[in-house]
């Protein structure tokens, strides 16, 4: 009897294990201090001046990187060491201004070939890279009850111009219901038919009120849309906090949710907590607003006289006068989404329920063929020193984000047209939805973790892998001699298509993280250990070599599927009810079973029988 691989599973274990070597490799390049500049509007804006400009304030300022990387919305500037990096971030934030977001970070020096296949260096978490954690919680609660206060008013209008009439509102104690009470069974009966086309998330129940000849009409939110009404909230929280943290130059946050109503930020490399809980509390919206085409806006600009009730703003690189009179805000906008009309081209779908419809369906009809503008509109700090203590003072920053030409006077749900791109609609229906928070959000916990800290970690985290490893090797290779030696090579491409998974993923590791590569590292071993035994127990029953090499893998497998599925399953509830730093420990156990189920069994097995499977022994060096 002799023990063979076919060809093609040979084949495949050395192409996996040539990939894995790939993309692991980036882990060992290191880390370069760098400067990272976009525009605030992706959509339009011109690099190759935008580059032109950098290297002006580089030159003047006498600022020299060792290496540039430019994409299609984004230039990253190297630099030797971190107090040129933050030197030269200070200078370019202050020279650009806010149209551009300047962030520093830390980028691998790997090569761009292996950038441009994927092949990237894991993210390293707070805990290793230092920083602040936030646990944040939304007002659930809250969001419904904004939802319902605005939709009653929309439903007052909406009934108002059907001519539809109601004797009276009852207000509830449940915050997802409405009653309305109608005199007669008509009046009713026509509310129904048109609230529940315009809102189908709700559930209709009518009823005739005791005593007395009304009858009341009963709006409630069905589960699944209170369900989608919160997500959504919580969609826009994180969209919000992604969008408000780039004014604090992190260029890799973490911002996830966690459980129902809760959100975890993670901001490497931030030590100030005032700042930047400064920044997530922010508040933030947009305004509707004409635009003047009376008025030359050039000439208003050269002579810097405004005409009265005129304000002068820029888009796209050109003056633009604005009405100060606001038609419309952001807090009466519901949902934006992307969408595409009957020819192809991108548009933002809006719709309105939080009041004020009425006003902006009148006007917009009254200036039919004249353009609107979108003005984002952000309150933002600036730091002041205060006897020794930083004061934060608010300021508006105010931008246009778009103007289009009204087609008609504009209903509760519209779409904005004129976008050149796909990019810029999804931009543009991104700053409408996080314009501002939906709902109130409390800081639950918080806690600051020092650069000093985090580097101490790394080195205390690669020490108890690296020890673990070594003593996995001798132990193996001193009990099972040869056969030990194999499963040392097992092991050590094990960790590397660990490390490799990891990286391709995009995983960020933690310091739980570094703990479950150390357990995989040990039961990666555990599988050899239960095969080999197995091996050598056939062999003093006086079975042959190569029947003893069969039996050993074949029968242990079931052994070792057991144990690794019942640690598969802690692992997956450790993910499921388990904290960021729970979650990263199951993961990287988790994938760390996959791995050693290939390399601890098919690798082995690929490896024994390509040096014994072909040959005619009486002994195998197996420590007996």
């Amino acid at each position: 009897m002799l023990n063979r691989y076919p060809l093609w599973k040979n084949c495949l274990l050395i192409f996996l294990t040539i990939l894995g070597f790939v993309y692991a490799v980036p882990n060992l390049f290191s880390e370069q201090p760098v400067v990272q500049i976009s525009p605030v509007a992706a959509a339009g804006a011109d690099m190759a001046a935008l580059n032109t400009k950098v290297q002006q304030i580089m030159k003047t300022e006498q600022l020299y990187s060792i290496g540039q990387t430019n994409d299609k919305q984004t230039i990253i500037l190297r630099f030797p060491n971190t107090d040129i990096q933050f030197k030269a971030k200070d200078i370019l934030s202050s020279a650009l201004g806010n149209d551009y977001t300047v962030a520093v970070n830390l980028l691998s020096s790997e090569p761009e070939w292996m950038k441009m296949i994927g092949a990237i260096p894991m993210k390293l978490g707070l805990d290793l890279r230092g920083g602040v954690h936030f646990s944040l919680e939304v007002d659930l609660r809250s969001v419904v009850a904004q939802y319902m206060q605005g939709l009653v008013k929309s439903i007052k209008e909406d009934l108002q111009q059907a001519n539809v009439h109601y004797t009276k509102l009852i207000p509830t104690e449940e915050g997802n219901q409405l009653r309305f009470l109608f005199c007669d069974k008509r009046s009713l009966d026509e509310a129904q038919h048109l609230l529940a086309r315009q809102f189908p998330e709700f559930a209709f129940k009518v009823a005739q009120v005791v005593d007395s000849q009304s009858y009341q009409l009963i709006l409630q939110h069905t589960e699944q849309g209170l369900m989608l009404l919160q997500q959504s909230a919580i969609n826009q929280t994180i969209n919000t906090l992604r969008n408000r943290i780039n004014e604090l130059g992190i260029a890799e946050p973490i911002v996830q949710q966690q459980g129902r109503n809760r959100i975890v930020v993670d901001l490497p490399g931030v030590q100030d907590i005032a700042r930047a809980q400064q920044i997530l509390g922010g508040t933030a919206t947009i305004a509707f607003r004409l635009v003047d085409v009376i008025h030359n806006p050039y000439v208003a600009e050269s002579s810097h006289i405004i005409p009265a009730n005129l304000a002068l703003y820029h888009y796209q690189g050109r003056p633009v006068l604005l009405s100060k009179q606001v038609i419309l805000t952001g807090n009466s906008i519901t949902d934006a989404s992307t969408n595409f009309d009957e020819s192809g081209r991108s548009t933002v779908n809006i719709r309105l329920g939080g009041g004020g419809e009425s006003y902006f369906h009148r006007v917009t009809g009254d200036n039919i063929g004249k353009p609107l503008a979108i003005v984002y509109i952000e309150t933002k700090a600036t730091t002041k020193m205060v006897h020794g203590k930083a004061i934060y003072i608010p300021h508006q920053v105010e931008r246009v984000i778009n103007i289009a030409i009204i087609q008609t006077a504009l209903p509760p749900n519209f779409q904005v047209t004129g976008l050149s791109n796909v990019q810029e609609s999804l931009n543009l229906s991104l700053l409408l939805r996080a314009g501002a928070l939906p709902a109130p959000i409390y800081v639950v916990e918080q806690r600051t973790i020092g650069p000093q800290l985090g580097a101490e970690n790394i080195r205390k985290g690669s020490l108890s892998i690296l020890v673990g490893f070594i003593l996995a090797v001798v132990f193996m290779a001193i009990y099972y001699r040869v056969f030990g030696l194999i499963a040392d090579v097992a092991l050590a491409i094990n960790v590397v298509l660990l490390v490799a998974l990891l990286s391709l993923l995009g995983m960020t590791l933690t310091l739980p993280g570094m703990a479950g590569i150390v357990l995989t590292v040990g039961m990666a071993v555990d599988a050899n250990v239960l095969i080999f035994e197995r091996i050598r127990e056939e062999l003093r029953n006086g079975v042959s070599v190569q029947a003893s090499i069969h039996a050993g893998y074949d029968r242990a497998l079931a052994t070792i599927v057991d144990a690794n599925v019942t640690t598969l399953i802690a692992a997956l509830v450790l993910f499921g009810i388990g904290t960021g730093a729970i979650k990263g420990f199951a993961i990287t156990l988790t994938l760390g079973l996959l791995t050693s189920m290939l390399t601890g069994v098919m690798l082995t097995r690929a490896m024994v029988n390509a040096w014994y499977g072909g040959r005619t022994l009486k002994h195998l060096p197996i420590g007996m």
